[in-house]
């Protein structure tokens, strides 16, 4: 198993189940190549506590916006997104790939449940092992866990075989 180092100090903020970064300056999209955007964006809508991306103004629905603007239908699931429904988080677009993912990802995501560095290690096992369980019911996998300096999260892959960890 390829080795992942997750987390890292910083200025968070923990708000329920959420940690927000506090210095964000630049607004950021996050974009995930795959197969099947509408697939992959409802499992990390769910994973992320997000939502679907509402269709522009003026559509009722997604396929309104698409037929309106002369999109073949073999084409609806090219593309997806999903955003925070508090406006804070990136939103993340999925875009659809022919090619199958291969190796390691060089980017990958921090699903933060245990509430960061100075929790004694057996609340982070806890904490990491519950959202671990909550990811498996969502459809991802459990690749392997890791206890470092103090710090503990298990490595995990989403449907489509992407790595993320859960902290």
């Amino acid at each position: 198993m390829a080795r992942f180092r997750c987390g890292g100090a910083g200025p968070w903020l923990f708000v329920g189940p959420r940690v927000l970064n506090a210095v964000m300056g630049i607004k950021t999209q996050i974009v995930i190549d795959c197969s099947d955007p509408a697939a992959l964006a409802s499992f990390w809508a769910k994973a992320l506590e997000y939502e679907m991306e509402q269709p522009p103004e003026g559509f009722a629905t997604w396929p309104d916006a698409l037929k309106a603007w002369g999109v073949p239908e073999s084409e609806w699931n090219s593309a997806n997104a999903v955003v925070d429904p508090e406006g804070v988080g990136p939103r993340i677009f999925f875009q659809r790939v022919p090619e199958p993912k291969q190796g390691k990802n060089r980017l990958h995501l921090d699903i933060r449940v245990s509430q960061g560095p100075g929790i004694p290690i057996e609340e982070k096992r806890a904490a990491v092992h519950a959202g671990v369980e909550r990811m498996e019911s969502l459809g991802a996998t459990r690749l392997g866990d890791v206890e470092e300096l103090g710090s503990y999260w298990m490595v995990m892959q989403d449907p489509e075989g992407n790595e993320f960890c859960v902290t």
